[in-house]
């Protein structure tokens, strides 16, 4: 198999509509994470935008197991931009061994916050799993091993008094994967960080009922900043007609330091000029927004990220 994996056809394209320095020939890898999250088509539409409209640019789209792995791909240049989420950031900036980052990625630089990761915790109706005690002695998968969803799991396990002993089994699995057992009736449930709508629990939903377990909002309390008290709005899954309290973490756009200081001002800038088109690729991107793109940015800014928001009036 190929390292690099195209998203769509249009993915690899290189024209000339955005004058921005870029030098020919130049190449953009997107870090995105599994085909049946969010980070995947976001990345995908990410690509199209970065390949038909600067100048010189070949890019390509990179399925991976996602934060953790992308973080440590942008140290050694194995990218040029990435999705992560925001403790996975903030661990890969301070070293933290334990999440994966045996020593600090220094290279690494913000470009934007985009939209927040809700954890969500899913069970199929007939496992009988109604509150996340319900999980104790039943099968959950936490996600890819060291993945960010699995550093959520971890942590928000810790804030309810709970840890993986208290499961019957854990399952370190992707998200299609996770769902595929759950329909084959080898798994209970499944705990996912993603954007609302993600088309893995999609897909679960349409195929048998489900419950979508509650993270009371003290879990957000306990756990401080990044993480933020949410819900998981109703009928936002098939079955789902109730709002579901949960907590949330900010993802994040990141770039290395090895990037230009011009392409990465491309990079931002047509971020927030394509939000239609990426809200067309998944609509967690309508809650991209601008005026947030700065907020709890856990690692230095990319100077060329840095000249946009000082264009936008963000930065003085």
């Amino acid at each position: 198999m190929n390292r690099f994996t195209t998203a769509l056809s249009g993915a690899i394209v290189a024209a000339a509509s955005f004058t921005s320095g870029a030098q020919a020939q130049e190449f953009i890898n997107v870090l995105t994470g599994g085909t049946s999250g969010v980070y995947y088509p976001l990345g995908a539409g990410l690509a199209n935008i970065y390949g038909e409209k600067i100048e010189g640019v070949r890019t390509q789209v990179q399925s991976t197991k996602a934060s953790v792995e992308n973080l440590n791909l942008l140290q050694e240049g194995r990218g040029e931009i990435a999705f992560a989420l925001g403790d996975s950031v903030d661990a890969a900036w301070q070293g933290v061994e334990e999440a994966g980052f045996p020593a600090k990625l220094d290279q690494l630089r913000g470009i934007a916050a985009i939209y927040p990761n809700y954890i969500q915790v899913v069970a199929s109706e007939e496992s009988g799993i109604t509150d996340f005690e319900g999980l104790k002695g039943r099968s959950l998968s936490v996600g890819a091993p060291a993945s960010g969803t699995e550093l959520n799991a971890r942590a928000i396990f810790g804030a309810m008094g709970m840890s993986y002993d208290d499961l019957g089994k854990t399952e370190y699995l992707p998200f299609a994967e996770s769902v595929e057992l759950i329909k084959n009736r080898q798994l209970d449930g499944t705990l996912q960080s993603a954007g609302l709508g993600v088309a893995s629990i999609r897909d679960l939903s349409s195929a048998l009922p489900i419950t979508v377990v509650a993270i009371p909002a003290s879990v957000a309390e306990t756990l401080g900043a990044p993480y933020i008290a949410a819900t998981i709005p109703a009928n936002t899954y098939d079955g789902q007609t109730e709002d579901v309290p949960t907590v949330a973490v900010s993802n994040y756009l990141v770039s290395h330091a090895g990037v230009s200081d011009d392409t990465a001002y491309a990079m931002t800038k047509l971020l927030f000029e394509n939000l239609d088109t990426l809200e067309a690729a998944h609509q967690a991107a309508a809650q991209i927004d601008m005026k947030k793109a700065l907020d709890g940015m856990p690692i230095p800014l990319h100077p060329g990220a840095e000249r946009y928001y000082r264009e936008q009036g963000l930065l003085q």
